[in-house]
């Protein structure tokens, strides 16, 4: 069944309502017990269904787009864990049986698509609903609710902000699991390079600006030139 792609938040809940297979979806999902973890919660989910429906552009397929984005997270492995690359594997296994429950009738492309989004698990997605999932998935690290996620993923594994003498590692190596300001050069600022579509990189770009502005802002603030 064709459904409009959604171009605001508003509209994609109304779809789940509208899809008698997304509102099984999402009443699946409701009813997991949270973990508190504001970078993984049901706001960032609905977010990934916006973008994945959007960079996708198929009516054919927003129902299964959105579907995907809300159980991509389905296992949320924490990132210093020694599983997180299989995070992505886990959630796919967790979305069969509520995909079958929900009728889709192409739980395998959704699954696949889940299980090839991750970024940890380095695979580059084979279909065009894995490629905007992971995309979407990825513009969520970026902007101005990328530098919230990246900092308040930084306080549950410990990190701190920066290192208090060389913020911008002039004089030792970059190392993120020890300050969340390090991330965003080993990996943020250089994301819109393995985007996998020009909608998704086209995106991605617009989002830098707002990271440039903070680290511009940042430097201003610490009278430490990077």
């Amino acid at each position: 069944m064709r459904f409009p792609i959604p171009t605001q938040r508003t509209e994609l809940m109304s779809l789940l309502d509208e899809s008698r297979r997304l509102r099984s979806v999402y009443q699946a999902l409701l009813a997991r017990e949270s973990d508190g973890d504001s970078a993984h919660d049901l706001a960032h989910l609905i977010r990934v269904g916006l973008w994945t429906a959007r960079i996708l552009g198929d009516e054919n397929q927003t129902e299964s787009a959105i579907a995907a984005a809300l159980l991509h997270d389905l296992v949320n492995v924490p990132k210093n864990h020694p599983d997180r690359a299989k995070a992505s594997q886990f959630s796919a296994e967790a979305a069969s049986p509520i995909l079958t429950e929900a009728e889709f009738a192409n739980v395998d492309e959704i699954t696949t698509a889940i299980r090839q989004h991750s970024f940890s698990r380095g695979e580059k997605p084979e279909s065009a609903l894995g490629k905007a999932l992971q995309d979407a998935d990825r513009l969520e690290a970026l902007g101005s609710i990328g530098i919230m996620r990246t900092y308040s993923t930084g306080v549950r594994m410990g990190t701190r902000y920066f290192h208090p003498e060389d913020p911008w590692g002039h004089n030792r190596p970059l190392d993120d699991s020890a300050f969340s300001l390090d991330h965003f050069f080993i990996k943020l600022l250089r994301l819109p390079d393995t985007m996998n579509t020009a909608a998704g990189r086209e995106e991605a770009m617009q989002r830098l600006k707002p990271m440039h502005a903070f680290i511009d802002s940042l430097e201003r603030e610490l009278g430490d030139s990077r």
